[in-house]
């Protein structure tokens, strides 16, 4: 969109838009400026789009990592249930030494379970809302752009 407001001198002293003259010579007919702001804008609109693709695919991929540490905690909890069932087995089998090792085995799989769980839940955290932020302050500047592209040639 910058190309509306940047005009452009040619050689031969005549003004030149995106380094085009009308057909006449001189400045641009509005239906000639409206067609080359369409084409901008489509362009605009598409690149927009590819970049808010983009941003929304890497969000997918964190949220998935996110989701996967969430599941190996999950996991790992469930080991740890285990382990604790093991535990009361042998605490009933054995008098100390089986079931003190069992249960500090469970504990020490439930830390791991709970350091996982936190890291997953950061990592979810950090792709919610799923909004391309990057694409709305870049539609922003471009906004910006255009609506002083039209003060300006407004003025002129």
């Amino acid at each position: 969109m910058a190309d509306v407001a940047n005009a452009r001198t040619s050689h031969n002293g005549r003004t030149s838009h995106n380094g085009r003259t009308s057909h006449n010579g001189t400045e641009p007919s509005t239906a000639e400026l409206v067609q080359r702001a369409t084409e901008q804008v489509s362009r605009l609109v598409r690149d927009e789009l590819a970049l808010a693709r983009a941003e929304l695919t890497e969000k997918g991929k964190q949220a998935g990592i996110g989701v996967g540490l969430f599941a190996g905690g999950g996991a790992l909890a469930f080991f740890g249930l285990g382990a604790l069932v093991t535990a009361a087995i042998l605490l009933l089998a054995l008098v100390l030494p089986a079931w003190a090792a069992a249960l500090i085995v469970a504990v020490a799989l439930f830390l791991v379970a709970g350091v996982l769980a936190l890291i997953g839940k950061r990592r979810v955290s950090r792709a919610v809302p799923p909004v391309p932020e990057a694409t709305v302050r870049s539609l922003r500047a471009d906004v910006d752009v255009v609506s002083a592209a039209v003060k300006d040639r407004g003025r002129a």
